[in-house]
């Protein structure tokens, strides 16, 4: 690993680095090696060490739809954030893989274009958010990405147009061999007053109807088709209900929230005991959303 400072400041590389430092959920032990490229250079240049050396790799962005194993992460996390350059060009913008979507939303707010208000609450960053075709208040990313660039298992540069989104998944999820880069969404000239006010009306849903002031990872299971885990969750009589420091929020039981010791088995266990609820008292099947990771 010692190399990785041969083409990397040494500020952008954390050695046994907690992962809970990186993630929304506050959760997970820790990484072998944490990395903050600065360049798409620097991050194909790590792909392309670890590569070499038959270490294991993963990247990531906010870390705001993970679960990160307690016992941690083996190899390198590759850590998206700081690729954030967001360039607008008439209707279109185009964010780095590491911008964040509410950056990006404010970005289109100020040059008055409009179709990415639903984003703006959003946590994630740009590469997460297309990864897995985020979404929230009946808008997707599907609806706005003209076009993505990627890095290929060969480390070659591409460029996608056809992402075969579907709910919550898109090609990338599908193919983990693709490292998003960047993304162009096309969006529409529009009123700016109209455009903040709808951010706001969907800012002030989010505050009084999500557990926004605890750790959490947004939403813990996908909608099954003709119902709501909300409230098949409430309807279990299981609101607040907890294991360990995981704890199904108050406010939305589709949230688990951490209450400031949760464990990623904590959440694990509460997950289960959730879906077998929910299975034994109206034979639906739930999935999860958020995705584990780690050892």
């Amino acid at each position: 690993m010692k190399e990785l400072y041969n083409f990397l400041p040494d500020n952008s590389i954390l050695e046994n680095e907690p992962m809970k430092n990186h993630t929304t959920f506050r959760i997970g032990g820790n990484a072998d090696v944490l990395v903050l490229p600065q360049s798409v250079e620097q991050l194909k240049a790590v792909i392309d060490f670890a590569k070499g050396k038959s270490i294991p790799y993963m990247v990531i962005g906010n870390g705001s739809d993970l679960l990160v194993s307690d016992n941690g992460i083996r190899g390198i996390v590759i850590k998206t954030t700081c690729l954030d350059e967001i360039k607008v060009d008439g209707e279109c913008i185009t964010a780095g893989v590491g911008a964040l979507l509410s950056k990006t939303a404010s970005v289109a707010l100020a040059n008055s274009l409009t179709g990415m208000e639903f984003a703006h609450g959003i946590p994630g960053t740009v590469g997460g958010g297309v990864f897995m075709n985020a979404g929230a208040y009946d808008g997707e990313l599907k609806d706005i990405v003209a076009k993505t660039t990627y890095l290929d298992a060969d480390g070659q540069i591409k460029t996608c147009t056809k992402h075969d989104f579907g709910y919550r998944s898109s090609v990338y999820s599908k193919n983990s061999d693709r490292v998003i880069l960047n993304a162009t969404f096309k969006l529409h000239v529009g009123n700016k007053e109209t455009i903040e006010a709808r951010m706001a009306e969907l800012a002030l849903s989010r505050r009084t109807k999500q557990p926004i002031e605890m750790p959490s990872a947004g939403s813990v299971f996908k909608r099954p088709q003709g119902f709501f885990v909300g409230k098949l969750v409430q309807d279990c009589n299981l609101r607040g209900f907890s294991i360990g420091g995981a704890q199904i929020s108050d406010k939305h039981c589709g949230f688990i929230v951490n209450k400031g010791d949760a464990t990623a088995k904590d959440v694990l266990d509460l997950i289960e005991y959730i879906r077998s609820q929910v299975r034994s008292k109206f034979g639906v099947e739930i999935e999860t959303e958020i995705r584990y990771i780690g050892e």
